[in-house]
């Protein structure tokens, strides 16, 4: 039996424990544990303007998910408790037919110069590719610690929209996101590009459109390791095809598969607009918005499969300034940005597996609610064991919401005085 078998039931300190005893912990990541520490209030002043305090939000674990044939714990930031308990149920059924494969197709980001008031484009074109390698070597030049990492920049490519020529820069950021290295590469080129050009720049930024970052992530479960079998295998391939079809269900069917991703990747201190901005043109780039999962029926097998632009990052940002995040990577054992994206990838599918399974068969209210159930208790005013004793019997109730709350913690309260 896994140490991790009744792991919700546990108390905080209990799962501590655990975590602490099978996991390869630093001593300050023990520590960050135990006492629950949080981002310094000296650092948050320092990182943000106009800085009044901190703000917590809930660190939980998936404890055991087996990506690429090895065992993760996966921290987890998120105040929805439907997502941890999703993961939970999704990665140990996924678990039993051998886990997620992930696969990082490319990792370079992108920037832009756009140009306007071209004399002549087609001839700025051609003097913009016939220098390609002196664009290269300024955008390098103006970030040259990046080529002793084994980056730096690697191409150039054009476009023209309507009246603008743009050069897009593509660089190996290595284990960085890159938005600083990319927007001082692309001043560093922008004047070079305006005498080739004889137009005038725009601007230059980051693109947050990561195409050249994508992961994939896969799975195949086997019908008779899914509650309902092929049946409810069958219904979820329907509902992902419906996510192809239907912008209204690709809108919520992609919004719960961020449910997981963006619980990741706010624990390791990573940019989650950015992920959501890149993941969401993605999704539309046929010109419709689109389910970004897919699940098929193979034989006996429900397979799933994600693609997501992942520029994700190990280094830099609040990534060295935040202990929660250091004890995130403590519990990851550090992995590498590849290796991080796979994970991500892994996370949003099975937060989408377990979705569209409870929606093809229960729905997904009832065992929304039940989880919610400690939520009404501490809004309905419970106190201590109030709450538990509260919330199981919201989850015996017809009814989940607060009135219900509150009027089963004023019955709770009076039978003390009976």
């Amino acid at each position: 039996m896994s140490l991790y078998s009744g792991f919700h039931k546990k108390t905080r300190q209990e799962r501590i424990h655990i975590l602490t005893t099978t996991k390869t912990l630093t001593p300050d990541s023990i520590e960050t544990l135990t006492i629950d520490r949080n981002l310094p209030e000296d650092i948050a002043g320092q990182i943000a303007e106009n800085h009044i305090g901190t703000f917590a939000l809930p660190m939980s674990v998936v404890p055991e998910i087996v990506v690429n044939g090895r065992t993760y714990t996966l921290p987890l930031v998120t105040e929805e408790p439907s997502v941890v308990a999703a993961l939970n149920y999704a990665s140990q059924i996924i678990g039993k037919s051998g886990g997620f494969t992930t696969n990082s197709h490319e990792r370079l980001m992108i920037g832009q110069v756009a140009l306007y008031d071209l004399p002549d484009l087609e001839k700025a074109k051609v003097a913009i590719r016939q220098h390609q390698t002196e664009i290269l070597d300024l955008a390098n030049a103006s970030h040259p610690s990046i080529l002793k990492r084994g980056g730096g920049a690697r191409a150039i490519r054009l476009d023209t929209k309507e009246d603008f020529l743009i050069v897009y820069l593509l660089a190996d950021v290595k284990e960085a996101m890159g938005a600083n290295m990319i927007n001082n590469m692309l001043e560093g080129i922008k004047p070079y590009l305006v005498e080739l050009s004889n137009g005038q720049a725009l601007m230059a930024i980051l693109s947050n459109y990561a195409t050249e970052s994508l992961v994939t992530a896969t799975c195949r479960i086997a019908f008779d390791q899914i509650p309902g079998g092929q049946e409810t295998a069958r219904k979820m391939a329907l509902a992902s095809r419906l996510a192809q079809i239907d912008p209204y269900r690709a809108a919520t069917h992609n919004k719960g598969i961020f449910n997981g991703i963006d619980a990741l990747v706010l624990a390791t201190g990573n940019d989650w607009r950015a992920i959501e901005a890149g993941c969401h043109a993605y999704a539309c780039q046929d010109g419709q918005y689109r389910g970004l999962s897919n699940w098929t029926i193979e034989d006996t097998e429900l397979v799933g499969n994600l693609t997501v632009p992942m520029p994700i990052a190990t280094v830099g940002g609040s990534i060295g300034l935040n202990p929660k995040v250091k004890l995130a990577f403590d519990l990851l054992q550090h992995p590498d940005a590849k290796t991080l994206a796979g994970l991500i990838a892994a996370v949003g599918l099975a937060q989408n597996f377990a979705a569209l399974r409870a929606l093809v068969t229960t729905g997904i209210q009832a065992g929304h609610m039940k989880l919610q159930a400690k939520s009404l208790a501490l809004l309905a005013g419970a106190k201590g064991t109030e709450v538990e004793a509260i919330a199981q019997k919201l989850r015996d109730s017809q009814h989940t919401n607060l009135e219900q709350a509150k009027t089963l913690l004023e019955e709770l309260r009076a039978s003390y005085s009976d």
